[in-house]
């Protein structure tokens, strides 16, 4: 975990370092079987450890390729100070099905109180999400959709609102060289496990200069572990415990 989602090395460079200068002998078939079993149980970690997130929200989507064919991965992240990855989704299409999914769970533990507002690109499946979204709630509790558009600020809206799709493109980037290593997925699923492993390295272990490297959800339990592996191996108990008591 610590050399393929932490460090972006390719599982067999990660089996060839295990091997080659740990003395562990684990096939790159290994690693990935690891990380998939691992992934299922840090997916409902990301969830149920999220905490609440702050009512304004960047979302955007990046593609990749999955055998072959582009794909995309939407993010939503609070824009503010905390900088959590609050949404993540693995679809084949920028449509608005997997624009609600996102959506909807970027905003699930945000203060109802507040006004929600979400700040993304031009694409008009963040627009249709949020009319399918609102259909169902109050109007107190309703999300407001501001609009970044283009490379600069010719409107009021995109420039009052352009730091926060600035911070969700910079997470894009960051993504992108996490997932570098390897070199697109074989599979729908591959691309999954590794997108949410990558969330959990995120939002938990990774520091943040801008938090004074902090981590965007402090969690008590990883304060005394001062190794990557030490975290990531509390952080798996913690998410099996979590799967038990559910």
């Amino acid at each position: 975990m610590t050399f393929h989602v932490s460090l972006g090395i390719s599982a067999r460079k990660t089996a060839f370092i295990l091997k080659n200068v740990f003395g562990i002998g684990a096939s790159y078939q290994t690693i990935l079987n690891y990380t998939q079993h691992a992934a299922y149980y840090c997916h409902k970690f990301n969830f149920a450890k999220k905490s609440t997130v702050e009512n304004i929200q960047a979302g955007d989507e990046t593609y990749i390729k999955i055998k072959g064919e582009n794909a995309y991965v939407f993010f939503f992240i609070s824009g503010k100070n905390l900088r959590t990855i609050s949404a993540y989704h693995v679809a084949d299409s920028r449509d608005t099905q997997p624009a609600i999914i996102a959506m909807d769970e970027a905003f699930r533990t945000a203060d109802p109180d507040e006004i929600k507002i979400a700040v993304t690109d031009g694409n008009p499946s963040y627009q249709a999400a949020i009319h399918f979204l609102n259909s169902a709630q109050e109007d107190g509790n309703k999300i407001f959709l501001k609009k970044v558009i283009g490379l600069q600020n010719l409107d009021s809206e995109s420039e009052e609102f352009r730091p926060f799709k600035q911070i969700v493109e910079r997470l894009n980037r960051t993504y992108k060289h996490h997932v570098r290593a390897a070199n697109g997925f074989s599979s729908y699923n591959g691309a999954v496990v590794l997108t949410t492993l990558f969330v959990t390295h995120y939002n938990f272990i990774r520091p943040h200069s801008s938090l004074n490297y902090n981590v965007p959800v402090p969690i008590w339990e990883l304060e005394n572990i001062p190794t990557i592996q030490g975290k990531w191996a509390q952080i798996i108990k913690m998410a099996t415990q979590l799967d038990i008591a559910a």
